[in-house]
């Protein structure tokens, strides 16, 4: 990830501890590094900060968009599921391998097992050397309590990848060291990250402002647990999961049994954060007050805003727009996203396309839609600036002319740059040219104000019903989209408001690397990607007429609910059992 940097600097010695950690596949491999190297970074300030620091450096590398890169295409989780169509997808690699359902413990992508035990790793050679750092005491509380959050943070990247895997405590071991590790049980891991999130948010700042923005905070620990018990009240986490009938693996990837109090302790999680009273949605109706929900259009290009609580620090960069942006302003223009994600926006007077009285036309279908859809994806018509004389100007992009029976010639046309007739637009500064001018001040977003409220809802209508809290809690986020009435209406059932939530979630959240995992929890993936995928051909001819068309058939196995462990890890270390079904 070449251009996707950490806001600080780290020194040649840290960096020689670092890399030789990052090289090995995790805890099974000692960490190559001389006693003069430890040495002289423990015992400097500086450089056993930036130690410290770049452990930051992969806290985003699950979700990213560039999680998948081989040759000249790159694509993240959303190419992975029923989000998006990747690019060069005739190529062998780990998004086509989940999309076509080919996945197997020999050629699954190894990056979640490797980077996270790498980071868990120098945590513990960073708690080990710690006493003797020349920092302060209040400095070693403060930087005791982010190495835990880290900690935390990337074994909840390892159990929503695997389940339960093996806790290694604040072990370092070396290669003379006897391996019998195991795979600890999901109630295990989950309570370990809870006591790792406690202990971090005890001794942290409620936020992070001016140069210590992007390091972990209390609002942090405390949604980071928001996170881990609504994904351990889950279905795909409780009853055993899918190891229910394998002997001995149901309490290792799930809990082997049911608690509804799970989803109480989830909504306790979600309002703790909501009671710091410390983030709240960013909204924006001065700037542009004919585009209604033009602060979740904005929020993404802003560095510093009201609504993250985590995010993954970056220079200035046009990070997004060389990768999601059209080929004609320098983008790579992938992935495309798919028309069954198009069709999930519903209309901007909050109902669903289908409901009666939506107003939805099939004939002019992106008109009066949810204003997040023209946020997040571009279709054809689309309006964009261009610059001319330095000299902003609005146009409408069209990609998608006299498909029929010609391709248009276009560069970004349908079946050339976009395999579905879609680019993807959240997150991309529309001020900003990758071939051209400007730069981004963007970083990515980790854990932001709206996830928690989604959270809070979901929990608490499983845990309760759809009470004024719920309620209160999606049409804050529908009111900042701009949907014009916000309200829901009166009286839903909790299976009802169950799929409000599921469809809020799907479009509030989208590209940012929940979607993959949210349908696995619900276990509904082997629904969701396990079908046709579609784009959309637009003729201008003697009318305007719009045609989907096939694109790739997704397929599902029940084995993909969590990922394979790596072989290579479980030839290692045959103790370590593999996941159901592989």
């Amino acid at each position: 990830m070449k251009k996707h940097f950490i806001a600080w600097v780290v020194p040649a010695t840290v960096i020689l501890v670092i890399f030789s950690a990052c090289q090995k596949s995790g805890f099974l491999d000692q960490t190559s590094t001389t006693s003069l190297n430890e040495a002289s970074t423990f015992s400097d300030s500086a450089n056993a900060m930036s130690f410290l620091n770049n452990i930051y450096a992969n806290i985003g590398f699950a979700s990213d968009p560039k999680r998948f890169s081989g040759g000249n295409f790159a694509a993240g989780l959303d190419a992975a599921s029923d989000e998006a169509e990747g690019p060069n997808a005739s190529s062998s690699n780990g998004f086509v391998q989940f999309a076509t359902g080919t996945v197997n413990p020999t050629v699954v992508p190894d990056d979640a097992w490797r980077i996270c035990y790498s980071n868990i790793r120098a945590v513990n050679q960073y708690l080990q050397h710690l006493p003797v750092i020349p920092f302060s005491a209040a400095l070693k509380t403060s930087t005791r309590a982010e190495a835990h959050f880290l900690r935390g943070w990337y074994y909840f990247m390892l159990l929503e990848h695997y389940g339960g895997v093996p806790l290694i405590g604040d072990s370092i071991y070396t290669t003379k060291d006897p391996m019998t590790q195991v795979r600890n049980s999901f109630k295990s891991c989950v309570n370990y990250i809870l006591a790792e999130c406690d202990s971090a948010a005890n001794n942290l700042p409620v936020t992070r402002t001016g140069s210590e923005y992007g390091r972990a905070s209390k609002g942090a620990a405390l949604a980071l647990k928001s996170r881990l018990l609504l994904y351990a009240a889950s279905p795909l986490f409780n009853n055993g999961g899918i190891g229910k009938d394998v002997p001995a693996m149901d309490s290792i990837v799930a809990y082997p049994d049911q608690d509804p109090n799970r989803w109480a302790l989830a909504a306790a999680a979600a309002k703790d954060v909501i009671s710091l009273n410390a983030y709240s949605l960013y909204i924006d109706s001065t700037t542009n007050p004919s585009e209604p929900g033009y602060g979740f259009m904005k929020l993404f290009t802003l560095r510093y805003n009201t609504e993250y609580i985590l995010a993954h620090m970056m220079a200035s960069n046009k990070y997004l727009e060389s990768l999601w942006d059209v080929p004609s302003r320098g983008g790579s223009g992938g992935p495309f996203p798919y028309q069954e994600l198009v069709d999930a926006f519903g209309m901007a007077n909050g109902k669903l396309t289908g409901d009666n009285g939506s107003g939805y036309d099939p004939a002019n279908p992106y008109k009066n839609r949810d204003p997040r859809l023209d946020y997040t994806i571009m279709h054809d018509s689309t309006l964009r600036i261009t610059y001319g004389a330095n000299q902003p100007t609005p146009i409408k992009l069209y990609w998608n002319t006299s498909v029929s029976p010609a391709v248009a010639a276009s560069g970004d046309a349908v079946h050339k740059g976009t395999s579905t007739g879609y680019y993807i637009n959240k997150m991309i500064d529309p001020s900003v040219l990758n071939n051209g001018i400007g730069e981004a001040q963007r970083c990515l977003p980790l854990i932001r104000y709206a996830e928690i409220l989604l959270n809070y809802a979901e929990a608490q209508n499983e845990a309760v019903g759809p009470d004024k809290t719920v309620y209160d809690a999606l049409e804050a986020i529908r009111q900042r989209a701009g949907l014009r009435p916000y309200k829901l209406p009166d009286n839903l059932s909790q299976d009802d408001m169950r799929q409000v939530i599921h469809h809020e979630r799907r479009v509030e959240l989208a590209f940012e690397g929940f979607r993959f995992f949210d349908v696995r929890r619900w276990m509904i993936a082997d629904s969701t990607d396990n079908q046709m995928m579609h784009g959309m051909e637009v003729d201008r001819g003697a009318s305007v007429t719009y045609k989907e068309f096939n694109v790739r058939k997704h397929n599902f196995r029940r084995a993909m609910y969590l990922w394979p462990l790596p072989l290579s890890e479980i030839s290692k270390l045959p103790t370590l059992k593999q996941n159901p079904l592989y």
